[in-house]
C-alpha cells in the first residue's frame, strides 16, 4: 500500500503540470473509448447485477448499480462536458502589491492525490476520474464490491487511454487492497494522500470521518425536505413534490419528508395522496396528517431515516418557522426546498435554512454536478469546509501564493 501510494504521489507532480490542451484531448479520447467499449462495460456490469440480485440487493441499489448503453453514453457525455469547462489550474484568484513592492498572486493548483471511496454507482468511477484528471490530480478509487467488475472495466478503459498518450496509468487507479483493512490503511496515509472523499451509506461516512488522518470532505446522507407554504401554487407544489420523491427515489437528492402548512392541509393533502398512490409511494404521516388521509403513522425514527426508496413522510407544520426548525433537527445539510408565491417567506427560508443547496419553487433533484453545469461531481459535500454542495473541478483545487520581488529583505 505504501509503495503504491508513494508512486501515486510521485506521479501527481507530473499530472499537475499538464497543459489544459493535453488534458482536454485525453478526456475526449476517454469519452470516445467508453463508447467504443460499451459492450465490454455493460457485459461486466451484468456480472455485478447477477451477483446483486442473488445477494438480495434492494431495487434502489440495483438501479444505482445498473449500466445500460444509454447510461454509458451519459458517462461519456459527462466527460465531454468536463473537457469543455474552463481550465481550473493556474487561475488567478487574487493579486496585489504590498507597500514594499512585493507582487503577491494567489493562484489555483491541484490538491495532489485524492482517494475516493464510494458504493454502488459505477458511473462514479468515470466521473471522478475525469474530474480529478481535468483538475490535475491523481485519483485512487475504492468502489463497492457490488460493482467490482463494472469499476474494473471502466478504469481499464480510461487507463488504456492514458497509456496511449504516454501518460502514467496510475494517474487513475483502483485501490489494490479493496478490503476494509485496505481502506483503513488508505485513510491514514496522510504523507501520500492529500484528500479523502467518501460517498455512500451513513456507516461508511462515519467510519472514514472518525478514523482518517487524511483531510476528509464528506458526501453525507441526503435527508432532504420540501415545504409547501400556505401561499403555494397547489398544482406546482404537487408536481414538484412528486418529482422530488418519485423520479428517482434511490438517490441522495430525493426527499424523505414533505412538510405542509396547516392552513392548506385540508385542501392539498387529498390530491397529494391521490398523486402519490398513483406512483405506488408508501406514505407515513403525523397525527394531524392522518386526520385528512388514511396512511401509516410516522415516528421520530422515520423522520431521521434516509429511505433511498419510494417511501415518504408527511408532516403538517404551523408556519415557516416550524418547517425551518424541523429541517434543522432532522436535515443532513444537503438540499431543501420551499414552494411559495410569497417571496418574503421564500427569502426567509432560503436565508435561514442551513443546507448546501436551498431551492425556491423547484425540485431538490437538481442538486447534481451535471444539472449545475459542472459536467459531473465527485460528490455532494455536506461539509462547510473546504467544499459544499456539488463538488466539481474547482473544488478539487487548492491554491498557493506566488510572490515576485526585486531584492526585498525583511
Amino acid at each position: 500500500m505504501q509503495q503504491f501510494l508513494e508512486e501515486s504521489k510521485k506521479i501527481s507532480r507530473e499530472i499537475a503540470t499538464l497543459s489544459g490542451e493535453v488534458k482536454n484531448k485525453v478526456l475526449l479520447e476517454m469519452a470516445d473509448a467508453l463508447m467504443e467499449h460499451c459492450d465490454f462495460i455493460v457485459s461486466n456490469n451484468e456480472k455485478d447485477m447477477s451477483v446483486g440480485k442473488l445477494g438480495g440487493l434492494s431495487d434502489a441499489l440495483l438501479d444505482r448499480l445498473l449500466l445500460t448503453g444509454e447510461r454509458v453514453e451519459g458517462m461519456a457525455e459527462a466527460i465531454r462536458e468536463i473537457a469543455t469547462l474552463k481550465e481550473p489550474v493556474g487561475r488567478m484568484l487574487d493579486g496585489w502589491v504590498t507597500e514594499n513592492g512585493l507582487n503577491i498572486q494567489k493562484v489555483s493548483i491541484p490538491i495532489g492525490v485524492i482517494g475516493i471511496i464510494y458504493e454502488s454507482r459505477p458511473n462514479v468511477t468515470s466521473d471522478t476520474a475525469a474530474l480529478c484528471f481535468k483538475s490535475g490530480n491523481v485519483c485512487v478509487l475504492k468502489g463497492g464490491k457490488e460493482a467490482e467488475h463494472s469499476n474494473k472495466a471502466i478504469a481499464n478503459v480510461l487507463r488504456h487511454v492514458l497509456a496511449k498518450n504516454k501518460l502514467p496509468e496510475q494517474a487513475i487507479s483502483l485501490l489494490p487492497d479493496s478490503s476494509r483493512e485496505g481502506v483503513d490503511k488508505l485513510i491514514k496515509q496522510d504523507k501520500y494522500v492529500d484528500l479523502i472523499v467518501p460517498r455512500g451509506g451513513e456507516a461508511l461516512i462515519k467510519h472514514v470521518s472518525t478514523n482518517a488522518t487524511v483531510p476528509v470532505v464528506k458526501h453525507d446522507k441526503g435527508l432532504c425536505h420540501v415545504f409547501i407554504d400556505k401561499d403555494a401554487n397547489h398544482n406546482k407544489a404537487i408536481e414538484i413534490a412528486i418529482n422530488a420523491k418519485v423520479q428517482r427515489p434511490g438517490v441522495c437528492n430525493s426527499i424523505e419528508t414533505l412538510l405542509i402548512h396547516k392552513d392548506i392541509a385540508a385542501y392539498i393533502l387529498p390530491p397529494l395522496h391521490e398523486a402519490f398512490v398513483a406512483e405506488s409511494t408508501e406514505l407515513k404521516g403525523c397525527d394531524d396528517t392522518r386526520q385528512y388521509i388514511d396512511i401509516q403513522c410516522a415516528t421520530h425514527e422515520d423522520y431521521d431515516t434516509e429511505y433511498l426508496a419510494n417511501i415518504l413522510n408527511i408532516k403538517i407544520v404551523k408556519n415557516v418557522d416550524e418547517a425551518i426548525y424541523h429541517i434543522g433537527k432532522y436535515g443532513s445539510g444537503h438540499s431543501e426546498s420551499i414552494i411559495s408565491e410569497n417571496y418574503t417567506m421564500v427569502n426567509k427560508f432560503l436565508n435561514e435554512v442551513d443546507a448546501a443547496c436551498v431551492y425556491a419553487n423547484a425540485s431538490t433533484r437538481f442538486t447534481d454536478g451535471g444539472a449545475f453545469g459542472l459536467g459531473a461531481e465527485v460528490g455532494i459535500s455536506t461539509n462547510k469546509l473546504h467544499s459544499r454542495g456539488p463538488m466539481g473541478i474547482n473544488d478539487l483545487t487548492t491554491f498557493k501564493y506566488k510572490i515576485y520581488g526585486q531584492g526585498q529583505t525583511r
